[in-house]
């Protein structure tokens, strides 16, 4: 099947933020659009919240008055459910209630048509459960946007148990014609992206909670070495630490307590006190005066300097080879067949995290973390052993602040802050990919689409090497002795075989 013909009209139910953006991009699509919601006038005022905001694009530049009347003239505020019959795909966006939702589906099986789609926007309930009280479950599928609908790229096309897969695809084509950047998925707890974006959050509380980095730092390091848009703390105080922590638990439990989802005390503590974030004036950052003011942990100068020596593979780390030499340092490249390839300079080994401690490598040894791109990176950040030296760590804050960058120095854990992160987030990736849940191009594309991740998690691992990856989980569950670090199946075959996620 193909997508829907723009003469098919589509009926969205629930006209609060997420249902009228839904409905704005299928009007702006070309099709007639019937708005449904329970509240009497609830419907005229999402059209005229979704006129608002098309006008403010007339005042951008970015559409036509034209184009705007066009779209809010296919947007069809009805006052009963009966009205929605003539629809070929329905759209549900209410509460989060599995009662509720099948009671709703079960009315529009006896109001539409046979051949009629029904979809669900729901983020966190079961496609196969609320199909379950339908005659039709074929017919069944779920639509998972993102706030906002209009804006954000990504559609979750999710399947439930009985859901054919003609309406699947005929839901998927209708998303890309949209606009959209449809994926695929299997209906399991947290879908794709509240699944795999768990870790993004979780390994920054636990970096918080053992001490080994403060909260501006935290997020700094994450968007200025990393490369994401928000620091995790920034996103959480913006999603809500009441809203974020939900997600988690619900996937906690779902997942019946594994241990990779566990919550963090740390949030429970935030969201007891009532500290929600942006929208309480208080989370991880004071906003009662506006924008917070934040202060990573930053260095103060060091001498530069003169000399470095290579040596062995440094893999993906490689690049800050060509900065070194355009900074005008001395590069001595010494042959050696070590497989983790290391700096010297003076009295220091400078090595990229592989999960272990430093304190477990030598006296000397200060570990840098991963960056997105090493050239574009603006701050990075150092852990030494605990018995290094002090002139040693000198030697390692220099070197990169003679490559432009801010340095943080954090305490020494394992893997340090982007190389758990971006390690743990492929981990999820990659148990997605092995369970069935979806492919390796869905878990990329919808971390990039959905949540605006610099790099799928997927093609990062490729990036870093999954020998790599494979050897910083099993590290950091031999330090650490938790399961919540186990490396996934699929990383390890991979490992083993020589193959990647991407192509």
């Amino acid at each position: 099947m193909n997508a829907l013909s723009a003469d098919t009209q589509i009926a969205v139910i629930g006209a609060g933020t997420m249902g009228a953006g839904i409905a704005q991009v299928a009007a702006h699509a070309g099709h007639d659009v019937l708005l449904y919601d329970a509240a009497s006038g609830a419907a005229e005022k999402g059209i005229a919240n979704v006129g608002e905001g098309l006008f403010r694009q007339v005042e951008r530049g970015k559409l036509t008055t034209e184009q705007v009347s066009n779209i809010l003239s296919r947007m069809i505020p009805v006052a009963r459910l009966e009205d929605l019959s003539p629809a070929g795909l329905v759209i549900e966006a209410i509460i989060e209630d599995l009662q509720i939702k099948q009671d709703l589906f079960k009315s529009l099986e006896d109001i539409c048509g046979d051949q009629t789609i029904l979809a669900s926007n729901t983020s966190s309930l079961s496609i196969t459960a609320i199909g379950s009280a339908l005659s039709r479950p074929q017919n069944f599928v779920g639509l998972h946007f993102f706030n906002p609908a209009q804006v954000m790229k990504l559609v979750e096309i999710i399947s439930g148990s009985a859901t054919t897969p003609d309406i699947a695809q005929t839901a998927f084509d209708t998303a890309q014609a949209w606009g959209k950047k449809p994926v695929h998925a299997a209906s399991t707890p947290g879908f794709i992206v509240n699944r795999v974006a768990r870790p993004f959050y979780a390994e920054a509380l636990r970096v918080l909670e053992e001490g080994a980095a403060d909260i501006a730092t935290i997020d700094a390091i994450m968007k200025e070495s990393a490369g994401f848009r928000m620091g995790p703390f920034e996103l959480m105080d913006l999603i809500g630490n009441d809203v974020n922590l939900a997600v988690t638990k619900s996937v906690f439990k779902s997942y019946h307590y594994d241990p990779r989802f566990k919550p963090s005390l740390v949030q429970e503590d935030m969201v007891a006190a009532g500290k929600f974030g942006r929208k309480s004036g208080s989370g991880y950052y004071d906003y009662a005066d506006g924008e917070p003011k934040t202060e990573a942990q930053t260095s103060p100068e060091m001498t530069f300097p003169e000399t470095v020596s290579v040596r062995g593979d440094l893999g993906v780390a490689t690049p800050l080879v060509t900065l070194i030499e355009n900074a005008g340092i001395k590069v001595v490249r010494e042959n050696s067949d070590i497989s983790e390839g290391f700096f010297q300079v003076a009295n220091a080994e400078i090595r990229l995290t592989n999960g272990s401690l430093a304190t477990e490598r030598g006296n000397n040894t200060i570990y840098f973390d991963l960056a997105l791109d090493y050239e574009k990176a603006s701050r990075i950040a150092l852990a030494a052993s605990d018995q290094c030296e002090p002139s040693a760590i000198e030697q390692a804050i220099g070197l990169f602040q003679a490559l432009g960058k801010s340095v943080s120095v954090i305490d020494d854990i394992p893997a340090m802050i982007v190389m758990r992160s971006v390690c743990m987030l492929a981990n999820e990736g990659a148990d997605a990919v092995n369970q069935g849940v979806c492919n390796e191009e869905a878990v990329d594309t919808a971390m990039c689409f959905g949540v605006n991740y610099p790099e799928g998690p997927l093609q990062w691992a490729d990036r870093i090497g999954l020998k790599v990856v494979e050897n910083v989980l099993d590290q950091m569950v031999r330090v650490y002795g938790e399961p919540r670090y186990r490396c996934s199946p699929l990383i390890r075959r991979k490992a083993l075989n020589g193959s990647n996620f991407r192509p």
